[in-house]
C-alpha cells in the first residue's frame, strides 16, 4: 500500500495496547498521524483462541501471527499468545512470544525501525538493536490501575522499573503522569490527548439513529463503561429529568444492580459498541457530553478523550474535577462533583446548541487535532517532521 516515494521514510515499530481494529484510541491515533513522516509496523495485542469475540471485534481466532497491510504506510502485525495468557505466570512469558513474532516480521518484510514506541510497560524495549530509540509511551497509571486489571501491584511496579531502565524517552499524557515519571527519575514529554475534529463538524447533518428515541435534554456518555464511570452521576443526570445515551461497551462487572435499574428508565438508552463512522449520528441526538468519572488516581492521572471528541462535535461537556480538565483551562466545560452534577447537565443543555458557543467550542477542540500531538511526538523522537 505504499508508493515508490514512501521507501525513503523510516520505519517506527508502535507496540500497541489496543487492536487495530478496535476504537481508536490514542495509540492508533498517534501511530495514524506519524504516517506523513514513517512508515510503521502495528504490533497488536496478543490474543488467544480463548479471547471472547467481543475482544476480538468479530475477528476469526488465529493460530499463527499474520501480517496484513491495513492503511497507507501502515503494516499490521496480528499476534497470538496461549490461553491465559494475561493471567499470573503466563503473563511474564507472553511478551518473549510476542517479541519473537515482531522479529518475524521485521525478518519477513525486511524492517529496521529507527524508534519503538510502546504503550505498555510491558518488557518489549531495548529488544530492536542500539541504533533504535526506544520511547515509553504513557496513558495510564499502570500501578494505580494495578485492581482495576487484576495485576499485582508489585508486578506492576516491576515491570515500570523495568520498562524506564530500557527507555530512552518518556512520553506521557497527563500532566500527574508527568510528575509520577518525573519522580521515577525520568525527563517527560507531555503530549496530551488529541481529537479528530473533523471527523465530528457535520454531526447535525449526520443521520438520526434508527435506535434512539429520546426526549430532549439528552445527556450522553460515548466509550467503555466501567469502574471508572460513577453510576450515581448517571443517577442524578436521569433524576435532573434529561435523558441518557451511553455508547459503548459495558464491563458486566461494573455495577450490575444499579446499571439495569438504570437501563429500566424509559428516558434511558444503551446502544453498545459503535463504529467510529456511526458516532455523528448518535451525537448528533445528544445536547451534553458527560464524562463522569470517580475521583480514583487511575482517573485522575488519565486524560478523557471523550472530553475533547464532545467539544469537537460543538457540544457542551459536565465533566467531574480531573486534572486534566484542568490543564485544558477552557469554560467551555463545566466542572461538577457528585451532588450537583445532574443540575449542572440542565443549565449546560439550556444554551448547549447555541450557533456562537458550537463555534467555539469546535474551534477550541481543533486547537488540540492529533496532527498536532503526532508533530510533537515526530520531533520527540527525531523524525523530520
Amino acid at each position: 500500500m505504499t508508493g515508490a516515494d514512501d521507501r525513503d521514510l523510516p520505519w517506527l515499530l508502535v507496540l500497541a495496547v489496543n487492536r487495530w481494529t478496535g476504537t481508536a484510541r490514542t495509540d492508533r491515533h498517534i501511530a495514524t498521524h506519524l504516517t506523513p513522516f514513517a512508515r510503521v509496523l502495528w504490533v497488536d495485542p496478543p490474543t488467544s483462541v480463548a479471547t471472547p469475540a467481543a475482544n476480538r471485534f468479530g475477528e476469526p481466532r488465529r493460530v499463527v501471527p499474520r501480517l496484513i497491510d491495513v492503511a497507507p504506510r501502515v503494516t499490521r502485525l496480528v499476534t497470538v499468545a496461549p490461553p491465559f495468557h494475561t493471567r499470573r505466570g503466563i503473563r511474564r512469558l507472553t511478551p518473549l512470544l510476542v517479541r519473537a513474532q515482531i522479529r518475524w516480521a521485521l525478518r519477513a518484510r525486511r524492517i529496521r525501525p529507527v524508534a519503538a514506541l510502546s504503550f505498555s510497560a510491558g518488557d518489549l524495549l531495548g529488544r530492536w538493536g542500539d541504533e533504535v530509540r526506544d520511547v515509553l509511551y504513557v496513558t495510564d497509571d499502570y500501578l494505580a490501575g494495578a485492581e482495576l486489571m487484576d495485576v499485582a501491584a508489585a508486578e506492576i511496579a516491576r515491570e515500570e522499573a523495568n520498562a524506564l531502565a530500557r527507555a530512552d524517552l518518556v512520553v506521557t499524557v497527563s500532566p500527574v503522569l508527568a510528575d509520577k515519571w518525573r519522580g521515577l527519575g525520568a525527563d517527560p514529554v507531555l503530549v496530551p490527548g488529541g481529537v479528530l475534529s473533523a471527523a465530528y463538524a457535520d454531526v447535525d447533518a449526520a443521520p438520526r439513529p434508527p435506535d434512539v428515541d429520546l426526549p430532549a435534554p439528552v445527556a450522553g456518555v460515548v466509550g467503555h463503561l466501567s469502574g471508572r464511570i460513577d453510576v450515581g452521576l448517571l443517577e442524578e443526570v436521569v433524576a435532573a429529568g434529561c435523558s441518557l445515551l451511553l455508547v459503548g461497551t459495558v464491563d458486566p462487572q461494573w455495577e450490575p444492580v444499579r446499571f439495569a435499574r438504570l437501563l429500566a428508565h424509559p428516558r434511558v438508552r444503551h446502544v453498545g459498541h459503535r463504529p467510529f463512522a456511526d458516532l455523528p449520528s448518535y451525537l448528533r441526538v445528544i445536547d451534553v457530553g458527560l464524562t463522569p468519572y470517580v475521583d480514583s488516581a487511575f482517573n485522575r492521572a488519565s486524560f478523557p478523550l471523550k472530553t475533547l471528541e464532545y467539544l469537537a462535535a460543538g457540544r457542551p461537556v459536565v465533566s467531574t474535577d480531573l486534572p486534566a480538565v484542568r490543564w485544558l483551562d477552557t469554560d467551555l466545560i463545566r466542572v461538577a462533583a457528585a451532588g450537583e452534577f445532574g443540575a449542572a447537565v440542565r443549565r449546560a443543555a439550556a444554551d448547549a446548541r447555541t450557533p456562537e458557543l458550537t463555534s467555539r467550542r469546535r474551534r477550541f477542540a481543533a486547537e488540540h487535532s492529533w496532527h498536532r500531538r503526532a508533530e510533537l511526538v515526530g520531533r520527540a523522537i527525531g523524525l523530520p517532521v
